[in-house]
């Protein structure tokens, strides 16, 4: 199993997730519910000089694999947006983005 890194590194990739999620300026990220339970999970499950936290390693792996899930998604959403299909185009804009142009046509029809 591979090392999931500081928890520090994976909260402030999962904030960082958050606000590329919510997209929104006239809203801030720090209102949203996710972004409030996340850093409530976070608090709750800190090591302590008074108490042993036992599930922090399980916190810790549920959070390193919910960033490694959210930026799977915003990665995807990327990759979809520029190269999916823009629909049927015309023998002219093929032949640009292979680099040829049509012959034209005697008259200057074309």
């Amino acid at each position: 199993m591979a090392a999931l890194g500081s928890p520090l590194r994976i909260l402030r990739g999962l904030l960082r997730e958050l606000r590329h999620a919510n997209g929104r300026a006239d809203r801030p990220y720090r209102n949203m519910p996710a972004y409030q339970h996340v850093v409530a999970a976070f608090r709750a499950h800190r090591v302590t000089s008074e108490k042993l936290c036992r599930a922090q390693q399980e916190l810790h792996f549920q959070a390193a694999t919910y960033l490694c899930l959210l930026r799977s998604v915003r990665e995807y959403g990327a990759l979809h947006q520029e190269y999916h299909g823009k629909g049927e185009r015309s023998p002219e804009e093929v032949a640009g983005l292979v680099g040829f142009r049509l012959p034209q046509q005697p008259g200057g029809k074309g």
